[in-house]
């Protein structure tokens, strides 16, 4: 619900997230704000205050880049931001060949980027070598944010609309009112009143979640940052580019006659933010010694035994490297800004700000919300372990399929086990180990004839194996087991349940028990906040499967209070089997208690049966195509499902089968994954499920704001693409180009992966709808390299259905 213009807004912390967010806020009517500093004004001891200031547009996350895009014009037009550019070099093959696939992210991101010889490195920036580095990426854009006089110009802006700024007060608590919503912030010297409090205190933010019981997933560590003497030959008014040599973990800014050098290269460096008072701590020099040494050899001008001074500056990391955003739901009117950097403190006070007071982002914010994480989570451990890591990470090669080192393994299924003795390659997803390929299905990967799975290059092929295209080949023409585990699965049940799923979804979930429906939840103006399914069990009883911990977090804010409905999440409780292929009947009919006829347990229908021994509620459902269903059970109960089904399968060549060829599969048919191919920013009609929404019906949340709209008045589509080289692959998040226009992108890839069935690579990608249209050539631009693609009609395989309604 949107804020007032009398609402009162108290924010903690006046860094410059906590004045761009005064700033954004009053612009956009609020009056009542508030912001409180324990220390002077614009002057600290926040981390803003001694930042180096670098923004660098381009990341693998959109979102994060959106933000850096907006910092960036914004602080341009207030006149705090230097646009001198960056300049990322290579010294490694590896590394030369990753800043060519992030010059396909900046161009898919709308950033200005180009890929420059180890010759015009030394150009950009005289005092490097051109002997030594490979090679680099120029952004012109980039460059250096005055962090200190962004938070004042913003703080100003603020209180000439009404704002107050109030340094030298210590926040001491949270008050809490009856229903347990925010009411006041507490300060050694006096109590604000407030309806909604905003905690932007930076790494000071687990302090202040504290105060009103809430765990904030972040982790303060010391980062290094020295400066050096006067450097013989550098000229004061050169203006150089940011350099980050990434390969050493280092990044190196002007300052004048000298240069600042920060290093990531160091072990990571915990602070306790309870004891914690200022953010500069003395400098560890020895720590220090090989960042010198590093940035010596690749800048011979520096010479000399050190620098001449340095700090240990704090800031924050979490989990997953992302922000911490929005509302806690838990405390009503509590909002988090919180392990948001100066590169995206704009883009990201401005979200919140259209959060507040205008109801919703403009920008999907999806990986940045406070309720991403499931409990196994937020554990102090979790924090300190996975917030280590991403300082450790944040300027390595990072696939998008890397898992996490540690802690491994941290959720597994009742399947585990059997995963294991079948030689699972086992990745991450939300915490659950998933397997992505089983090393027992080898031989079928061996059997496949020449030329059935195209070689692929060093980055395609990490975290794939020829084995997942045997294993997709054989669920098409046998049976096979899927964990389908790690979905999440949520149960509303009450006698109010028909009425708050028929306002919160767009599906009919007023059919009878035995019913299954696909459905989308919805933001207030039509966005796609997720996709699901919605069983219906008994007459007040469904089972919901969602795309994780947001969807729970979004039915609880909106569930009545008066007890009529219950949302509970059973996943930890519960698994399930995909059971999938042309002989799933005759694995499963055996072996069930009721009649799996097509006549009898139709597509889309839900039941409870028992296979052999275990109770299970079988939905017929098929995410990959193919006749079969999804089987539900306890998860005490989860091995013995396994044993019935593969000890009864082994007559019809029943194999385990894992992500890598479940992707696969369900590129083929079109189906969407919720995060990747659709968000918030687009409409049903744009990511062509229309079909979701209740015909004649938009009484559920968004439906308002999709009058008008249809798939014909849709500007942009999500098209599916083919490559035209039988042996090409892309993977997602590249540039796509219209033939007719070679130099700008008209869209971008979002899922992809490789058609086993269908013998091309496919490609999913936003588009205009002009491009959009089946026939249509378009280039994509895989590092660097520009790969012919032609639209096509979807699905692309089996649109009849005949497949899965046999």
């Amino acid at each position: 619900m949107a804020a007032r213009a009398d609402t009162r807004v108290v924010i903690i912390g006046a860094g410059i997230v906590g004045c761009a967010l005064a700033d954004e806020l009053t612009a956009r009517g609020l009056r009542e704000v508030t912001v409180l500093d324990r220390g002077p004004l614009f002057a600290g001891p926040g981390s803003s205050y001694h930042a180096p200031g670098l923004v660098f547009a381009t990341s693998p996350a959109k979102v994060l880049s959106d933000f850096a895009r907006y910092t960036i014009d914004k602080y341009r037009s207030l006149g705090c931001f230097s646009p001198v550019g960056g300049l990322e070099v290579a010294t490694t093959p590896e590394r030369l060949a990753d800043l060519a696939r992030r010059a396909g992210l900046a161009a898919s991101w709308g950033i200005e980027a180009e890929r420059v010889s180890a010759r015009r490195c030394a150009e950009l920036w005289p005092l490097l070598g051109a002997d030594r580095v490979l090679g680099g990426l120029h952004t012109p854009r980039d460059g250096l944010a005055d962090a200190a006089l962004a938070c004042r110009l913003q703080a100003e802006r603020a209180m000439a609309r009404g704002a107050t700024f109030h340094g030298g007060h210590t926040v001491t608590g949270i008050e809490r009112g009856p229903d347990g919503a925010v009411v006041a912030v507490r300060t050694d010297r006096g109590d604000f009143p407030a309806d909604a409090v905003v905690s932007a205190a930076g790494f000071w933010g687990p302090v202040v979640g504290a105060m009103a019981g809430v765990p904030v997933p972040l982790l303060p560590l010391a980062h290094q940052y020295a400066r050096t003497g006067p450097v013989p030959g550098l000229d004061p008014d050169a203006r150089l580019p940011i350099l980050r040599h990434q390969d050493r973990d280092l990044y190196v800014r002007q300052h004048g006659d000298a240069l600042g050098i920060g290093s990531y290269g160091h072990r990571p460096m915990p602070v306790d933010p309870f004891t914690l008072t200022a953010s500069e701590l003395p400098f560890s020099a020895e720590e220090f010694a090989p960042a010198w040494r590093d940035a010596a050899e690749l800048l011979p001008a520096l010479g000399g035994p050190g620098p001449a001074s340095g700090f240990d500056g704090v800031f924050s990391f979490t989990p997953d490297g992302m922000p911490l955003l929005g509302q806690v739901r838990e405390v009503p009117g509590l909002w988090l800004a919180e392990a948001v950097w100066v590169t995206h403190s704009a883009g990201a006070a401005r979200a919140v700000a259209q959060w507040l007071a205008e109801g919703r982002p403009a920008t999907d914010t999806h990986l940045c919300d406070v309720h991403r994480f499931t409990g196994a989570q937020l554990s102090p451990a979790y924090v300190a372990d996975r917030g280590a890591q991403s300082f450790v990470e944040v300027y390595d090669i990072i696939h998008p399929l890397d898992p996490p080192a540690r802690p491994r393994p941290l959720r597994v299924g009742p399947f585990h086990v059997k995963h294991r003795e079948l030689g699972a390659h086992q990745l991450e997803y939300a915490g659950w180990e998933r397997p992505q390929w089983f090393e027992a299905n080898a031989p079928l990967a061996e059997a496949l004839p020449p030329g059935a799975v195209p070689p692929r290059d060093a980055w395609a092929a990490r975290h794939w194996s020829p084995i997942a295209a045997a294993e997709a080949l054989a669920t098409r023409e046998r049976v096979a087991l899927f964990d389908m585990t790690p979905l999440t699965r949520l149960e509303v049940t009450g006698p109010g349940a028909l009425a708050f799923l028929r306002r919160m979804t767009t599906g009919r979930v007023d059919r009878g028990p035995g019913s299954v429906g696909y459905a989308l939840l919805l933001d207030h103006a039509g966005g796609v906040r997720s996709d699901i399914t919605v069983a219906r069990l008994a007459r007040d009883h469904w089972q919901i499967g969602c795309n994780g911990p947001l969807d729970l977090d979004w039915l609880l804010r909106h569930a009545p209070t008066d007890g009529s409905v219950a949302v509970r999440d059973i996943t930890p409780g519960t698994c399930c089997l995909g059971v999938w292929g042309p002989l799933a009947r005759e694995l499963v009919a055996p072996l069930a208690d009721a009649d799996v006829s097509h006549e009898a347990f139709g597509y889309f229908t839900a039941r409870r049966l028992h296979i052999g021994h275990v109770p299970v509620t079988a939905m017929r459902l098929s995410y990959v195509g193919e006749l079969g269903w999804e089987l539900y059970t306890t998860a005490d109960l989860g091995p013995l499902l396994w044993d019935t089904l593969w000890r009864a399968g082994q007559r019809l060549g029943v194999l385990a089968a894992g992500r890598a060829a479940f992707t696969s599969l369900r590129l083929e048919k079109g189906y969407r994954a919720w995060g990747v191919d659709m968000t918030t920013e687009h409409d049903p009609y744009e990511a062509g499920i229309g079909f979701a929404l209740r015909p004649g019906d938009r009484d559920f949340i968004g439906g308002a704001a999709l009058a008008g709209r249809s798939e014909a008045t849709a500007r942009r589509r999500l098209a599916c693409l083919t490559l035209d080289d039988p042996a090409a692959i892309v993977l997602g998040g590249e540039p796509v180009y219209a033939a007719d226009e070679p130099a700008r992108p008209a869209g971008y890839v979002t899922s992809a992966g490789y058609g086993h069935t269908v013998g091309r690579a496919i490609a999913y990608a936003w588009l205009p709808a002009a491009l959009a249209v089946p026939g249509t050539g378009t280039h994509v631009a895989y590092f660097g390299e520009r790969l012919a693609a032609t639209v096509r009609a979807e699905p692309l395989l089996d649109p009849e259905l005949s497949r899965i309604r046999r």
